[in-house]
This record gives C-alpha cells, structure tokens and sequence, in this order.
C-alpha cells in the first residue's frame, strides 16, 4: 500500500487567516489538482487529513464543510485524480481529543483504514503540527511552502521532526515522488 495523506488548507487549497468557510472560498492551489492525478496515476492512495475547527467556533456548518470537499472532489476528478478519503476534526484547540493534529489520531486512522504501514506513509502539510502527526507514528513528513510553509520553515524549521523533506509546493513533491518511481525500474538488473 503507498499511502500519502495531504493535509487540506495551505497544500491544496489557499487557506484564509479568517477559514475557509464555504465551497466559494475554497480556491485550489496552481497545480494542486494536477499533482493528485499524478500521484493517483502512480499508484499512491490519497487521503486527506485536515483540522476544521471552524465548525465547532461556528463559523460554518458540516453542510458547508460538505460542499467545499463535493467542489474539491469534483476538480480532483476533472484532473483524472481521487482522493480515496477525507478525515477530519471539528474540535477547537482547546478540546481534548485524540484528532486534532499535531496529535496522531486522524493518521493512525487512515493508516489503519487503508491496511499501510505507517513507516511507508508520506504527510504533505504546510505545518509543524502536521509533520509532528506523522511522524508520531513513525511516518515521513514533509514540508510544503505554500499556505504557511514558508512561516513554519522560517520560525520552527529547527522543530522540523528528523527527516522532514521540504518542497515548493504538492505539484513539485509529486514530480519528485513520480520520479523516484520511475527511476527504480532502471536501476533493477
């Protein structure tokens, strides 16, 4: 199973200082949707991990929340991708739940779902407590600069988890992980 689970705002779509709060606000990021495809086209399981904790500030409903991921799924499609999941965690980061990142809880759930290990599951997310999910239980992170990429690698870029891999942007770890696949073939006898 090649598993990657991609954190939402600020990977695939803008993330807003005020959230994204319906399927109008929710804008995807340049090549974002490409990059789904590819990873999808290579093989990779893709689910999404995000916090949402607009819905228990009530800054909008689960309706709302349902039609930002109906829009998001629709552009996946468009660009021949699937997302083969969506977790996420209402809860405010006063609530003492096992979901929201940086605890473990959403990813130990996919991995779980999806019967991978969590030792081959990449994390894309453009937060120290993205990257700290996954590398709770063993998983490789990785940094993206987009939403607040650039912020967390400027102020918390020592707190990266051991490992963590740093690209521009999901298209651009895409490229790298299509890549990679490709090139393996070669190097067999």
């Amino acid at each position: 199973m090649k598993l990657i689970i991609l954190d939402r705002d600020g990977v695939i779509n803008h993330d807003r200082d005020d959230f994204v709060k319906s399927a109008d606000e929710w804008v995807p990021i340049e090549g974002s949707m490409d990059a789904i495809a590819f990873l999808a086209e290579a093989g990779y399981t893709l689910a999404v991990a995000t916090n949402q904790s607009g819905i228990g500030r009530k800054y909008f409903t689960m309706q709302d929340l349902t039609e930002m991921h109906n829009k998001m799924h629709k552009l996946v499609q468009q660009a021949g991708g699937v997302i083969d999941g969506i977790w996420f965690c209402p809860h405010t980061a006063d609530s003492d739940c096992d979901c929201r990142k940086p605890k473990p809880g959403m990813v130990k759930d996919i991995i779980e779902r999806f019967n991978a290990e969590a030792a081959d599951t990449w994390m894309v997310g453009d937060s120290l407590r993205d990257l700290q999910a996954v590398a709770a239980v063993g998983g490789k992170p990785v940094l993206v600069l987009t939403g607040k990429g650039s912020k967390t690698l400027a102020a918390e870029g020592e707190q990266l988890p051991e490992n963590t891999q740093v690209f521009d942007n999901l298209l651009a770890f895409s490229q790298y992980l299509t890549q990679q696949a490709d090139a393996k073939p070669a190097d067999k006898p």
